[in-house]
């Protein structure tokens, strides 16, 4: 019996997206975060810098397509989380934000380790490229929509 591997499409990567963010966030409500409370939180840890208030907006809202008006919410809420501080027009990770993201990504670092693993180096780099196109392709169709 011959079986063919699927075809990847919208269904395929959208199967895909659910699952890992389900498990992603199994993870994320037992330390108290949202997925874009993470997401946001990731951006501040990682900058290493004071971000600019409207650059992290801009970055949450490119990034997780929601509305500048949510981004600046969900800043606020980690504001008063106490996992950044606002001060004039920069943001910044507290150490308890760092010290947070870090347990977060030490238990997602294990589950992502188990769901890749195995798949060969030459799958995951073709993977990466069509996603890469795909999600070109989706932030162009998107910009001519005005959205």
């Amino acid at each position: 019996m011959t079986t063919t591997a699927p075809v990847a499409d919208a269904r395929a990567l959208g199967l895909a997206h659910y699952a890992a963010r389900a498990a992603l966030e199994s993870v994320l409500i037992r330390h108290g975060l949202t997925f874009r409370q993470h997401i946001t939180l990731r951006s501040v840890v990682v900058a290493e810098a004071p971000v600019e208030h409207d650059a992290l907006v801009a970055q949450v809202t490119g990034s997780l397509k929601v509305a500048a008006a949510e981004a600046r919410d969900v800043v606020g809420e980690l504001v008063a989380k106490g996992l950044l501080t606002a001060e004039a027009t920069q943001v910044r990770a507290t150490d308890a934000g760092h010290a947070l993201y870090a347990e977060v990504g030490a238990e997602t670092g294990e589950l992502s380790a188990r769901v890749w693993s195995g798949i060969p180096a030459e799958d995951l780099a073709a993977a990466g490229r069509v996603l890469a196109l795909v999600t070109e392709r989706a932030n162009a169709e998107l910009a001519a929509m005005g959205a």
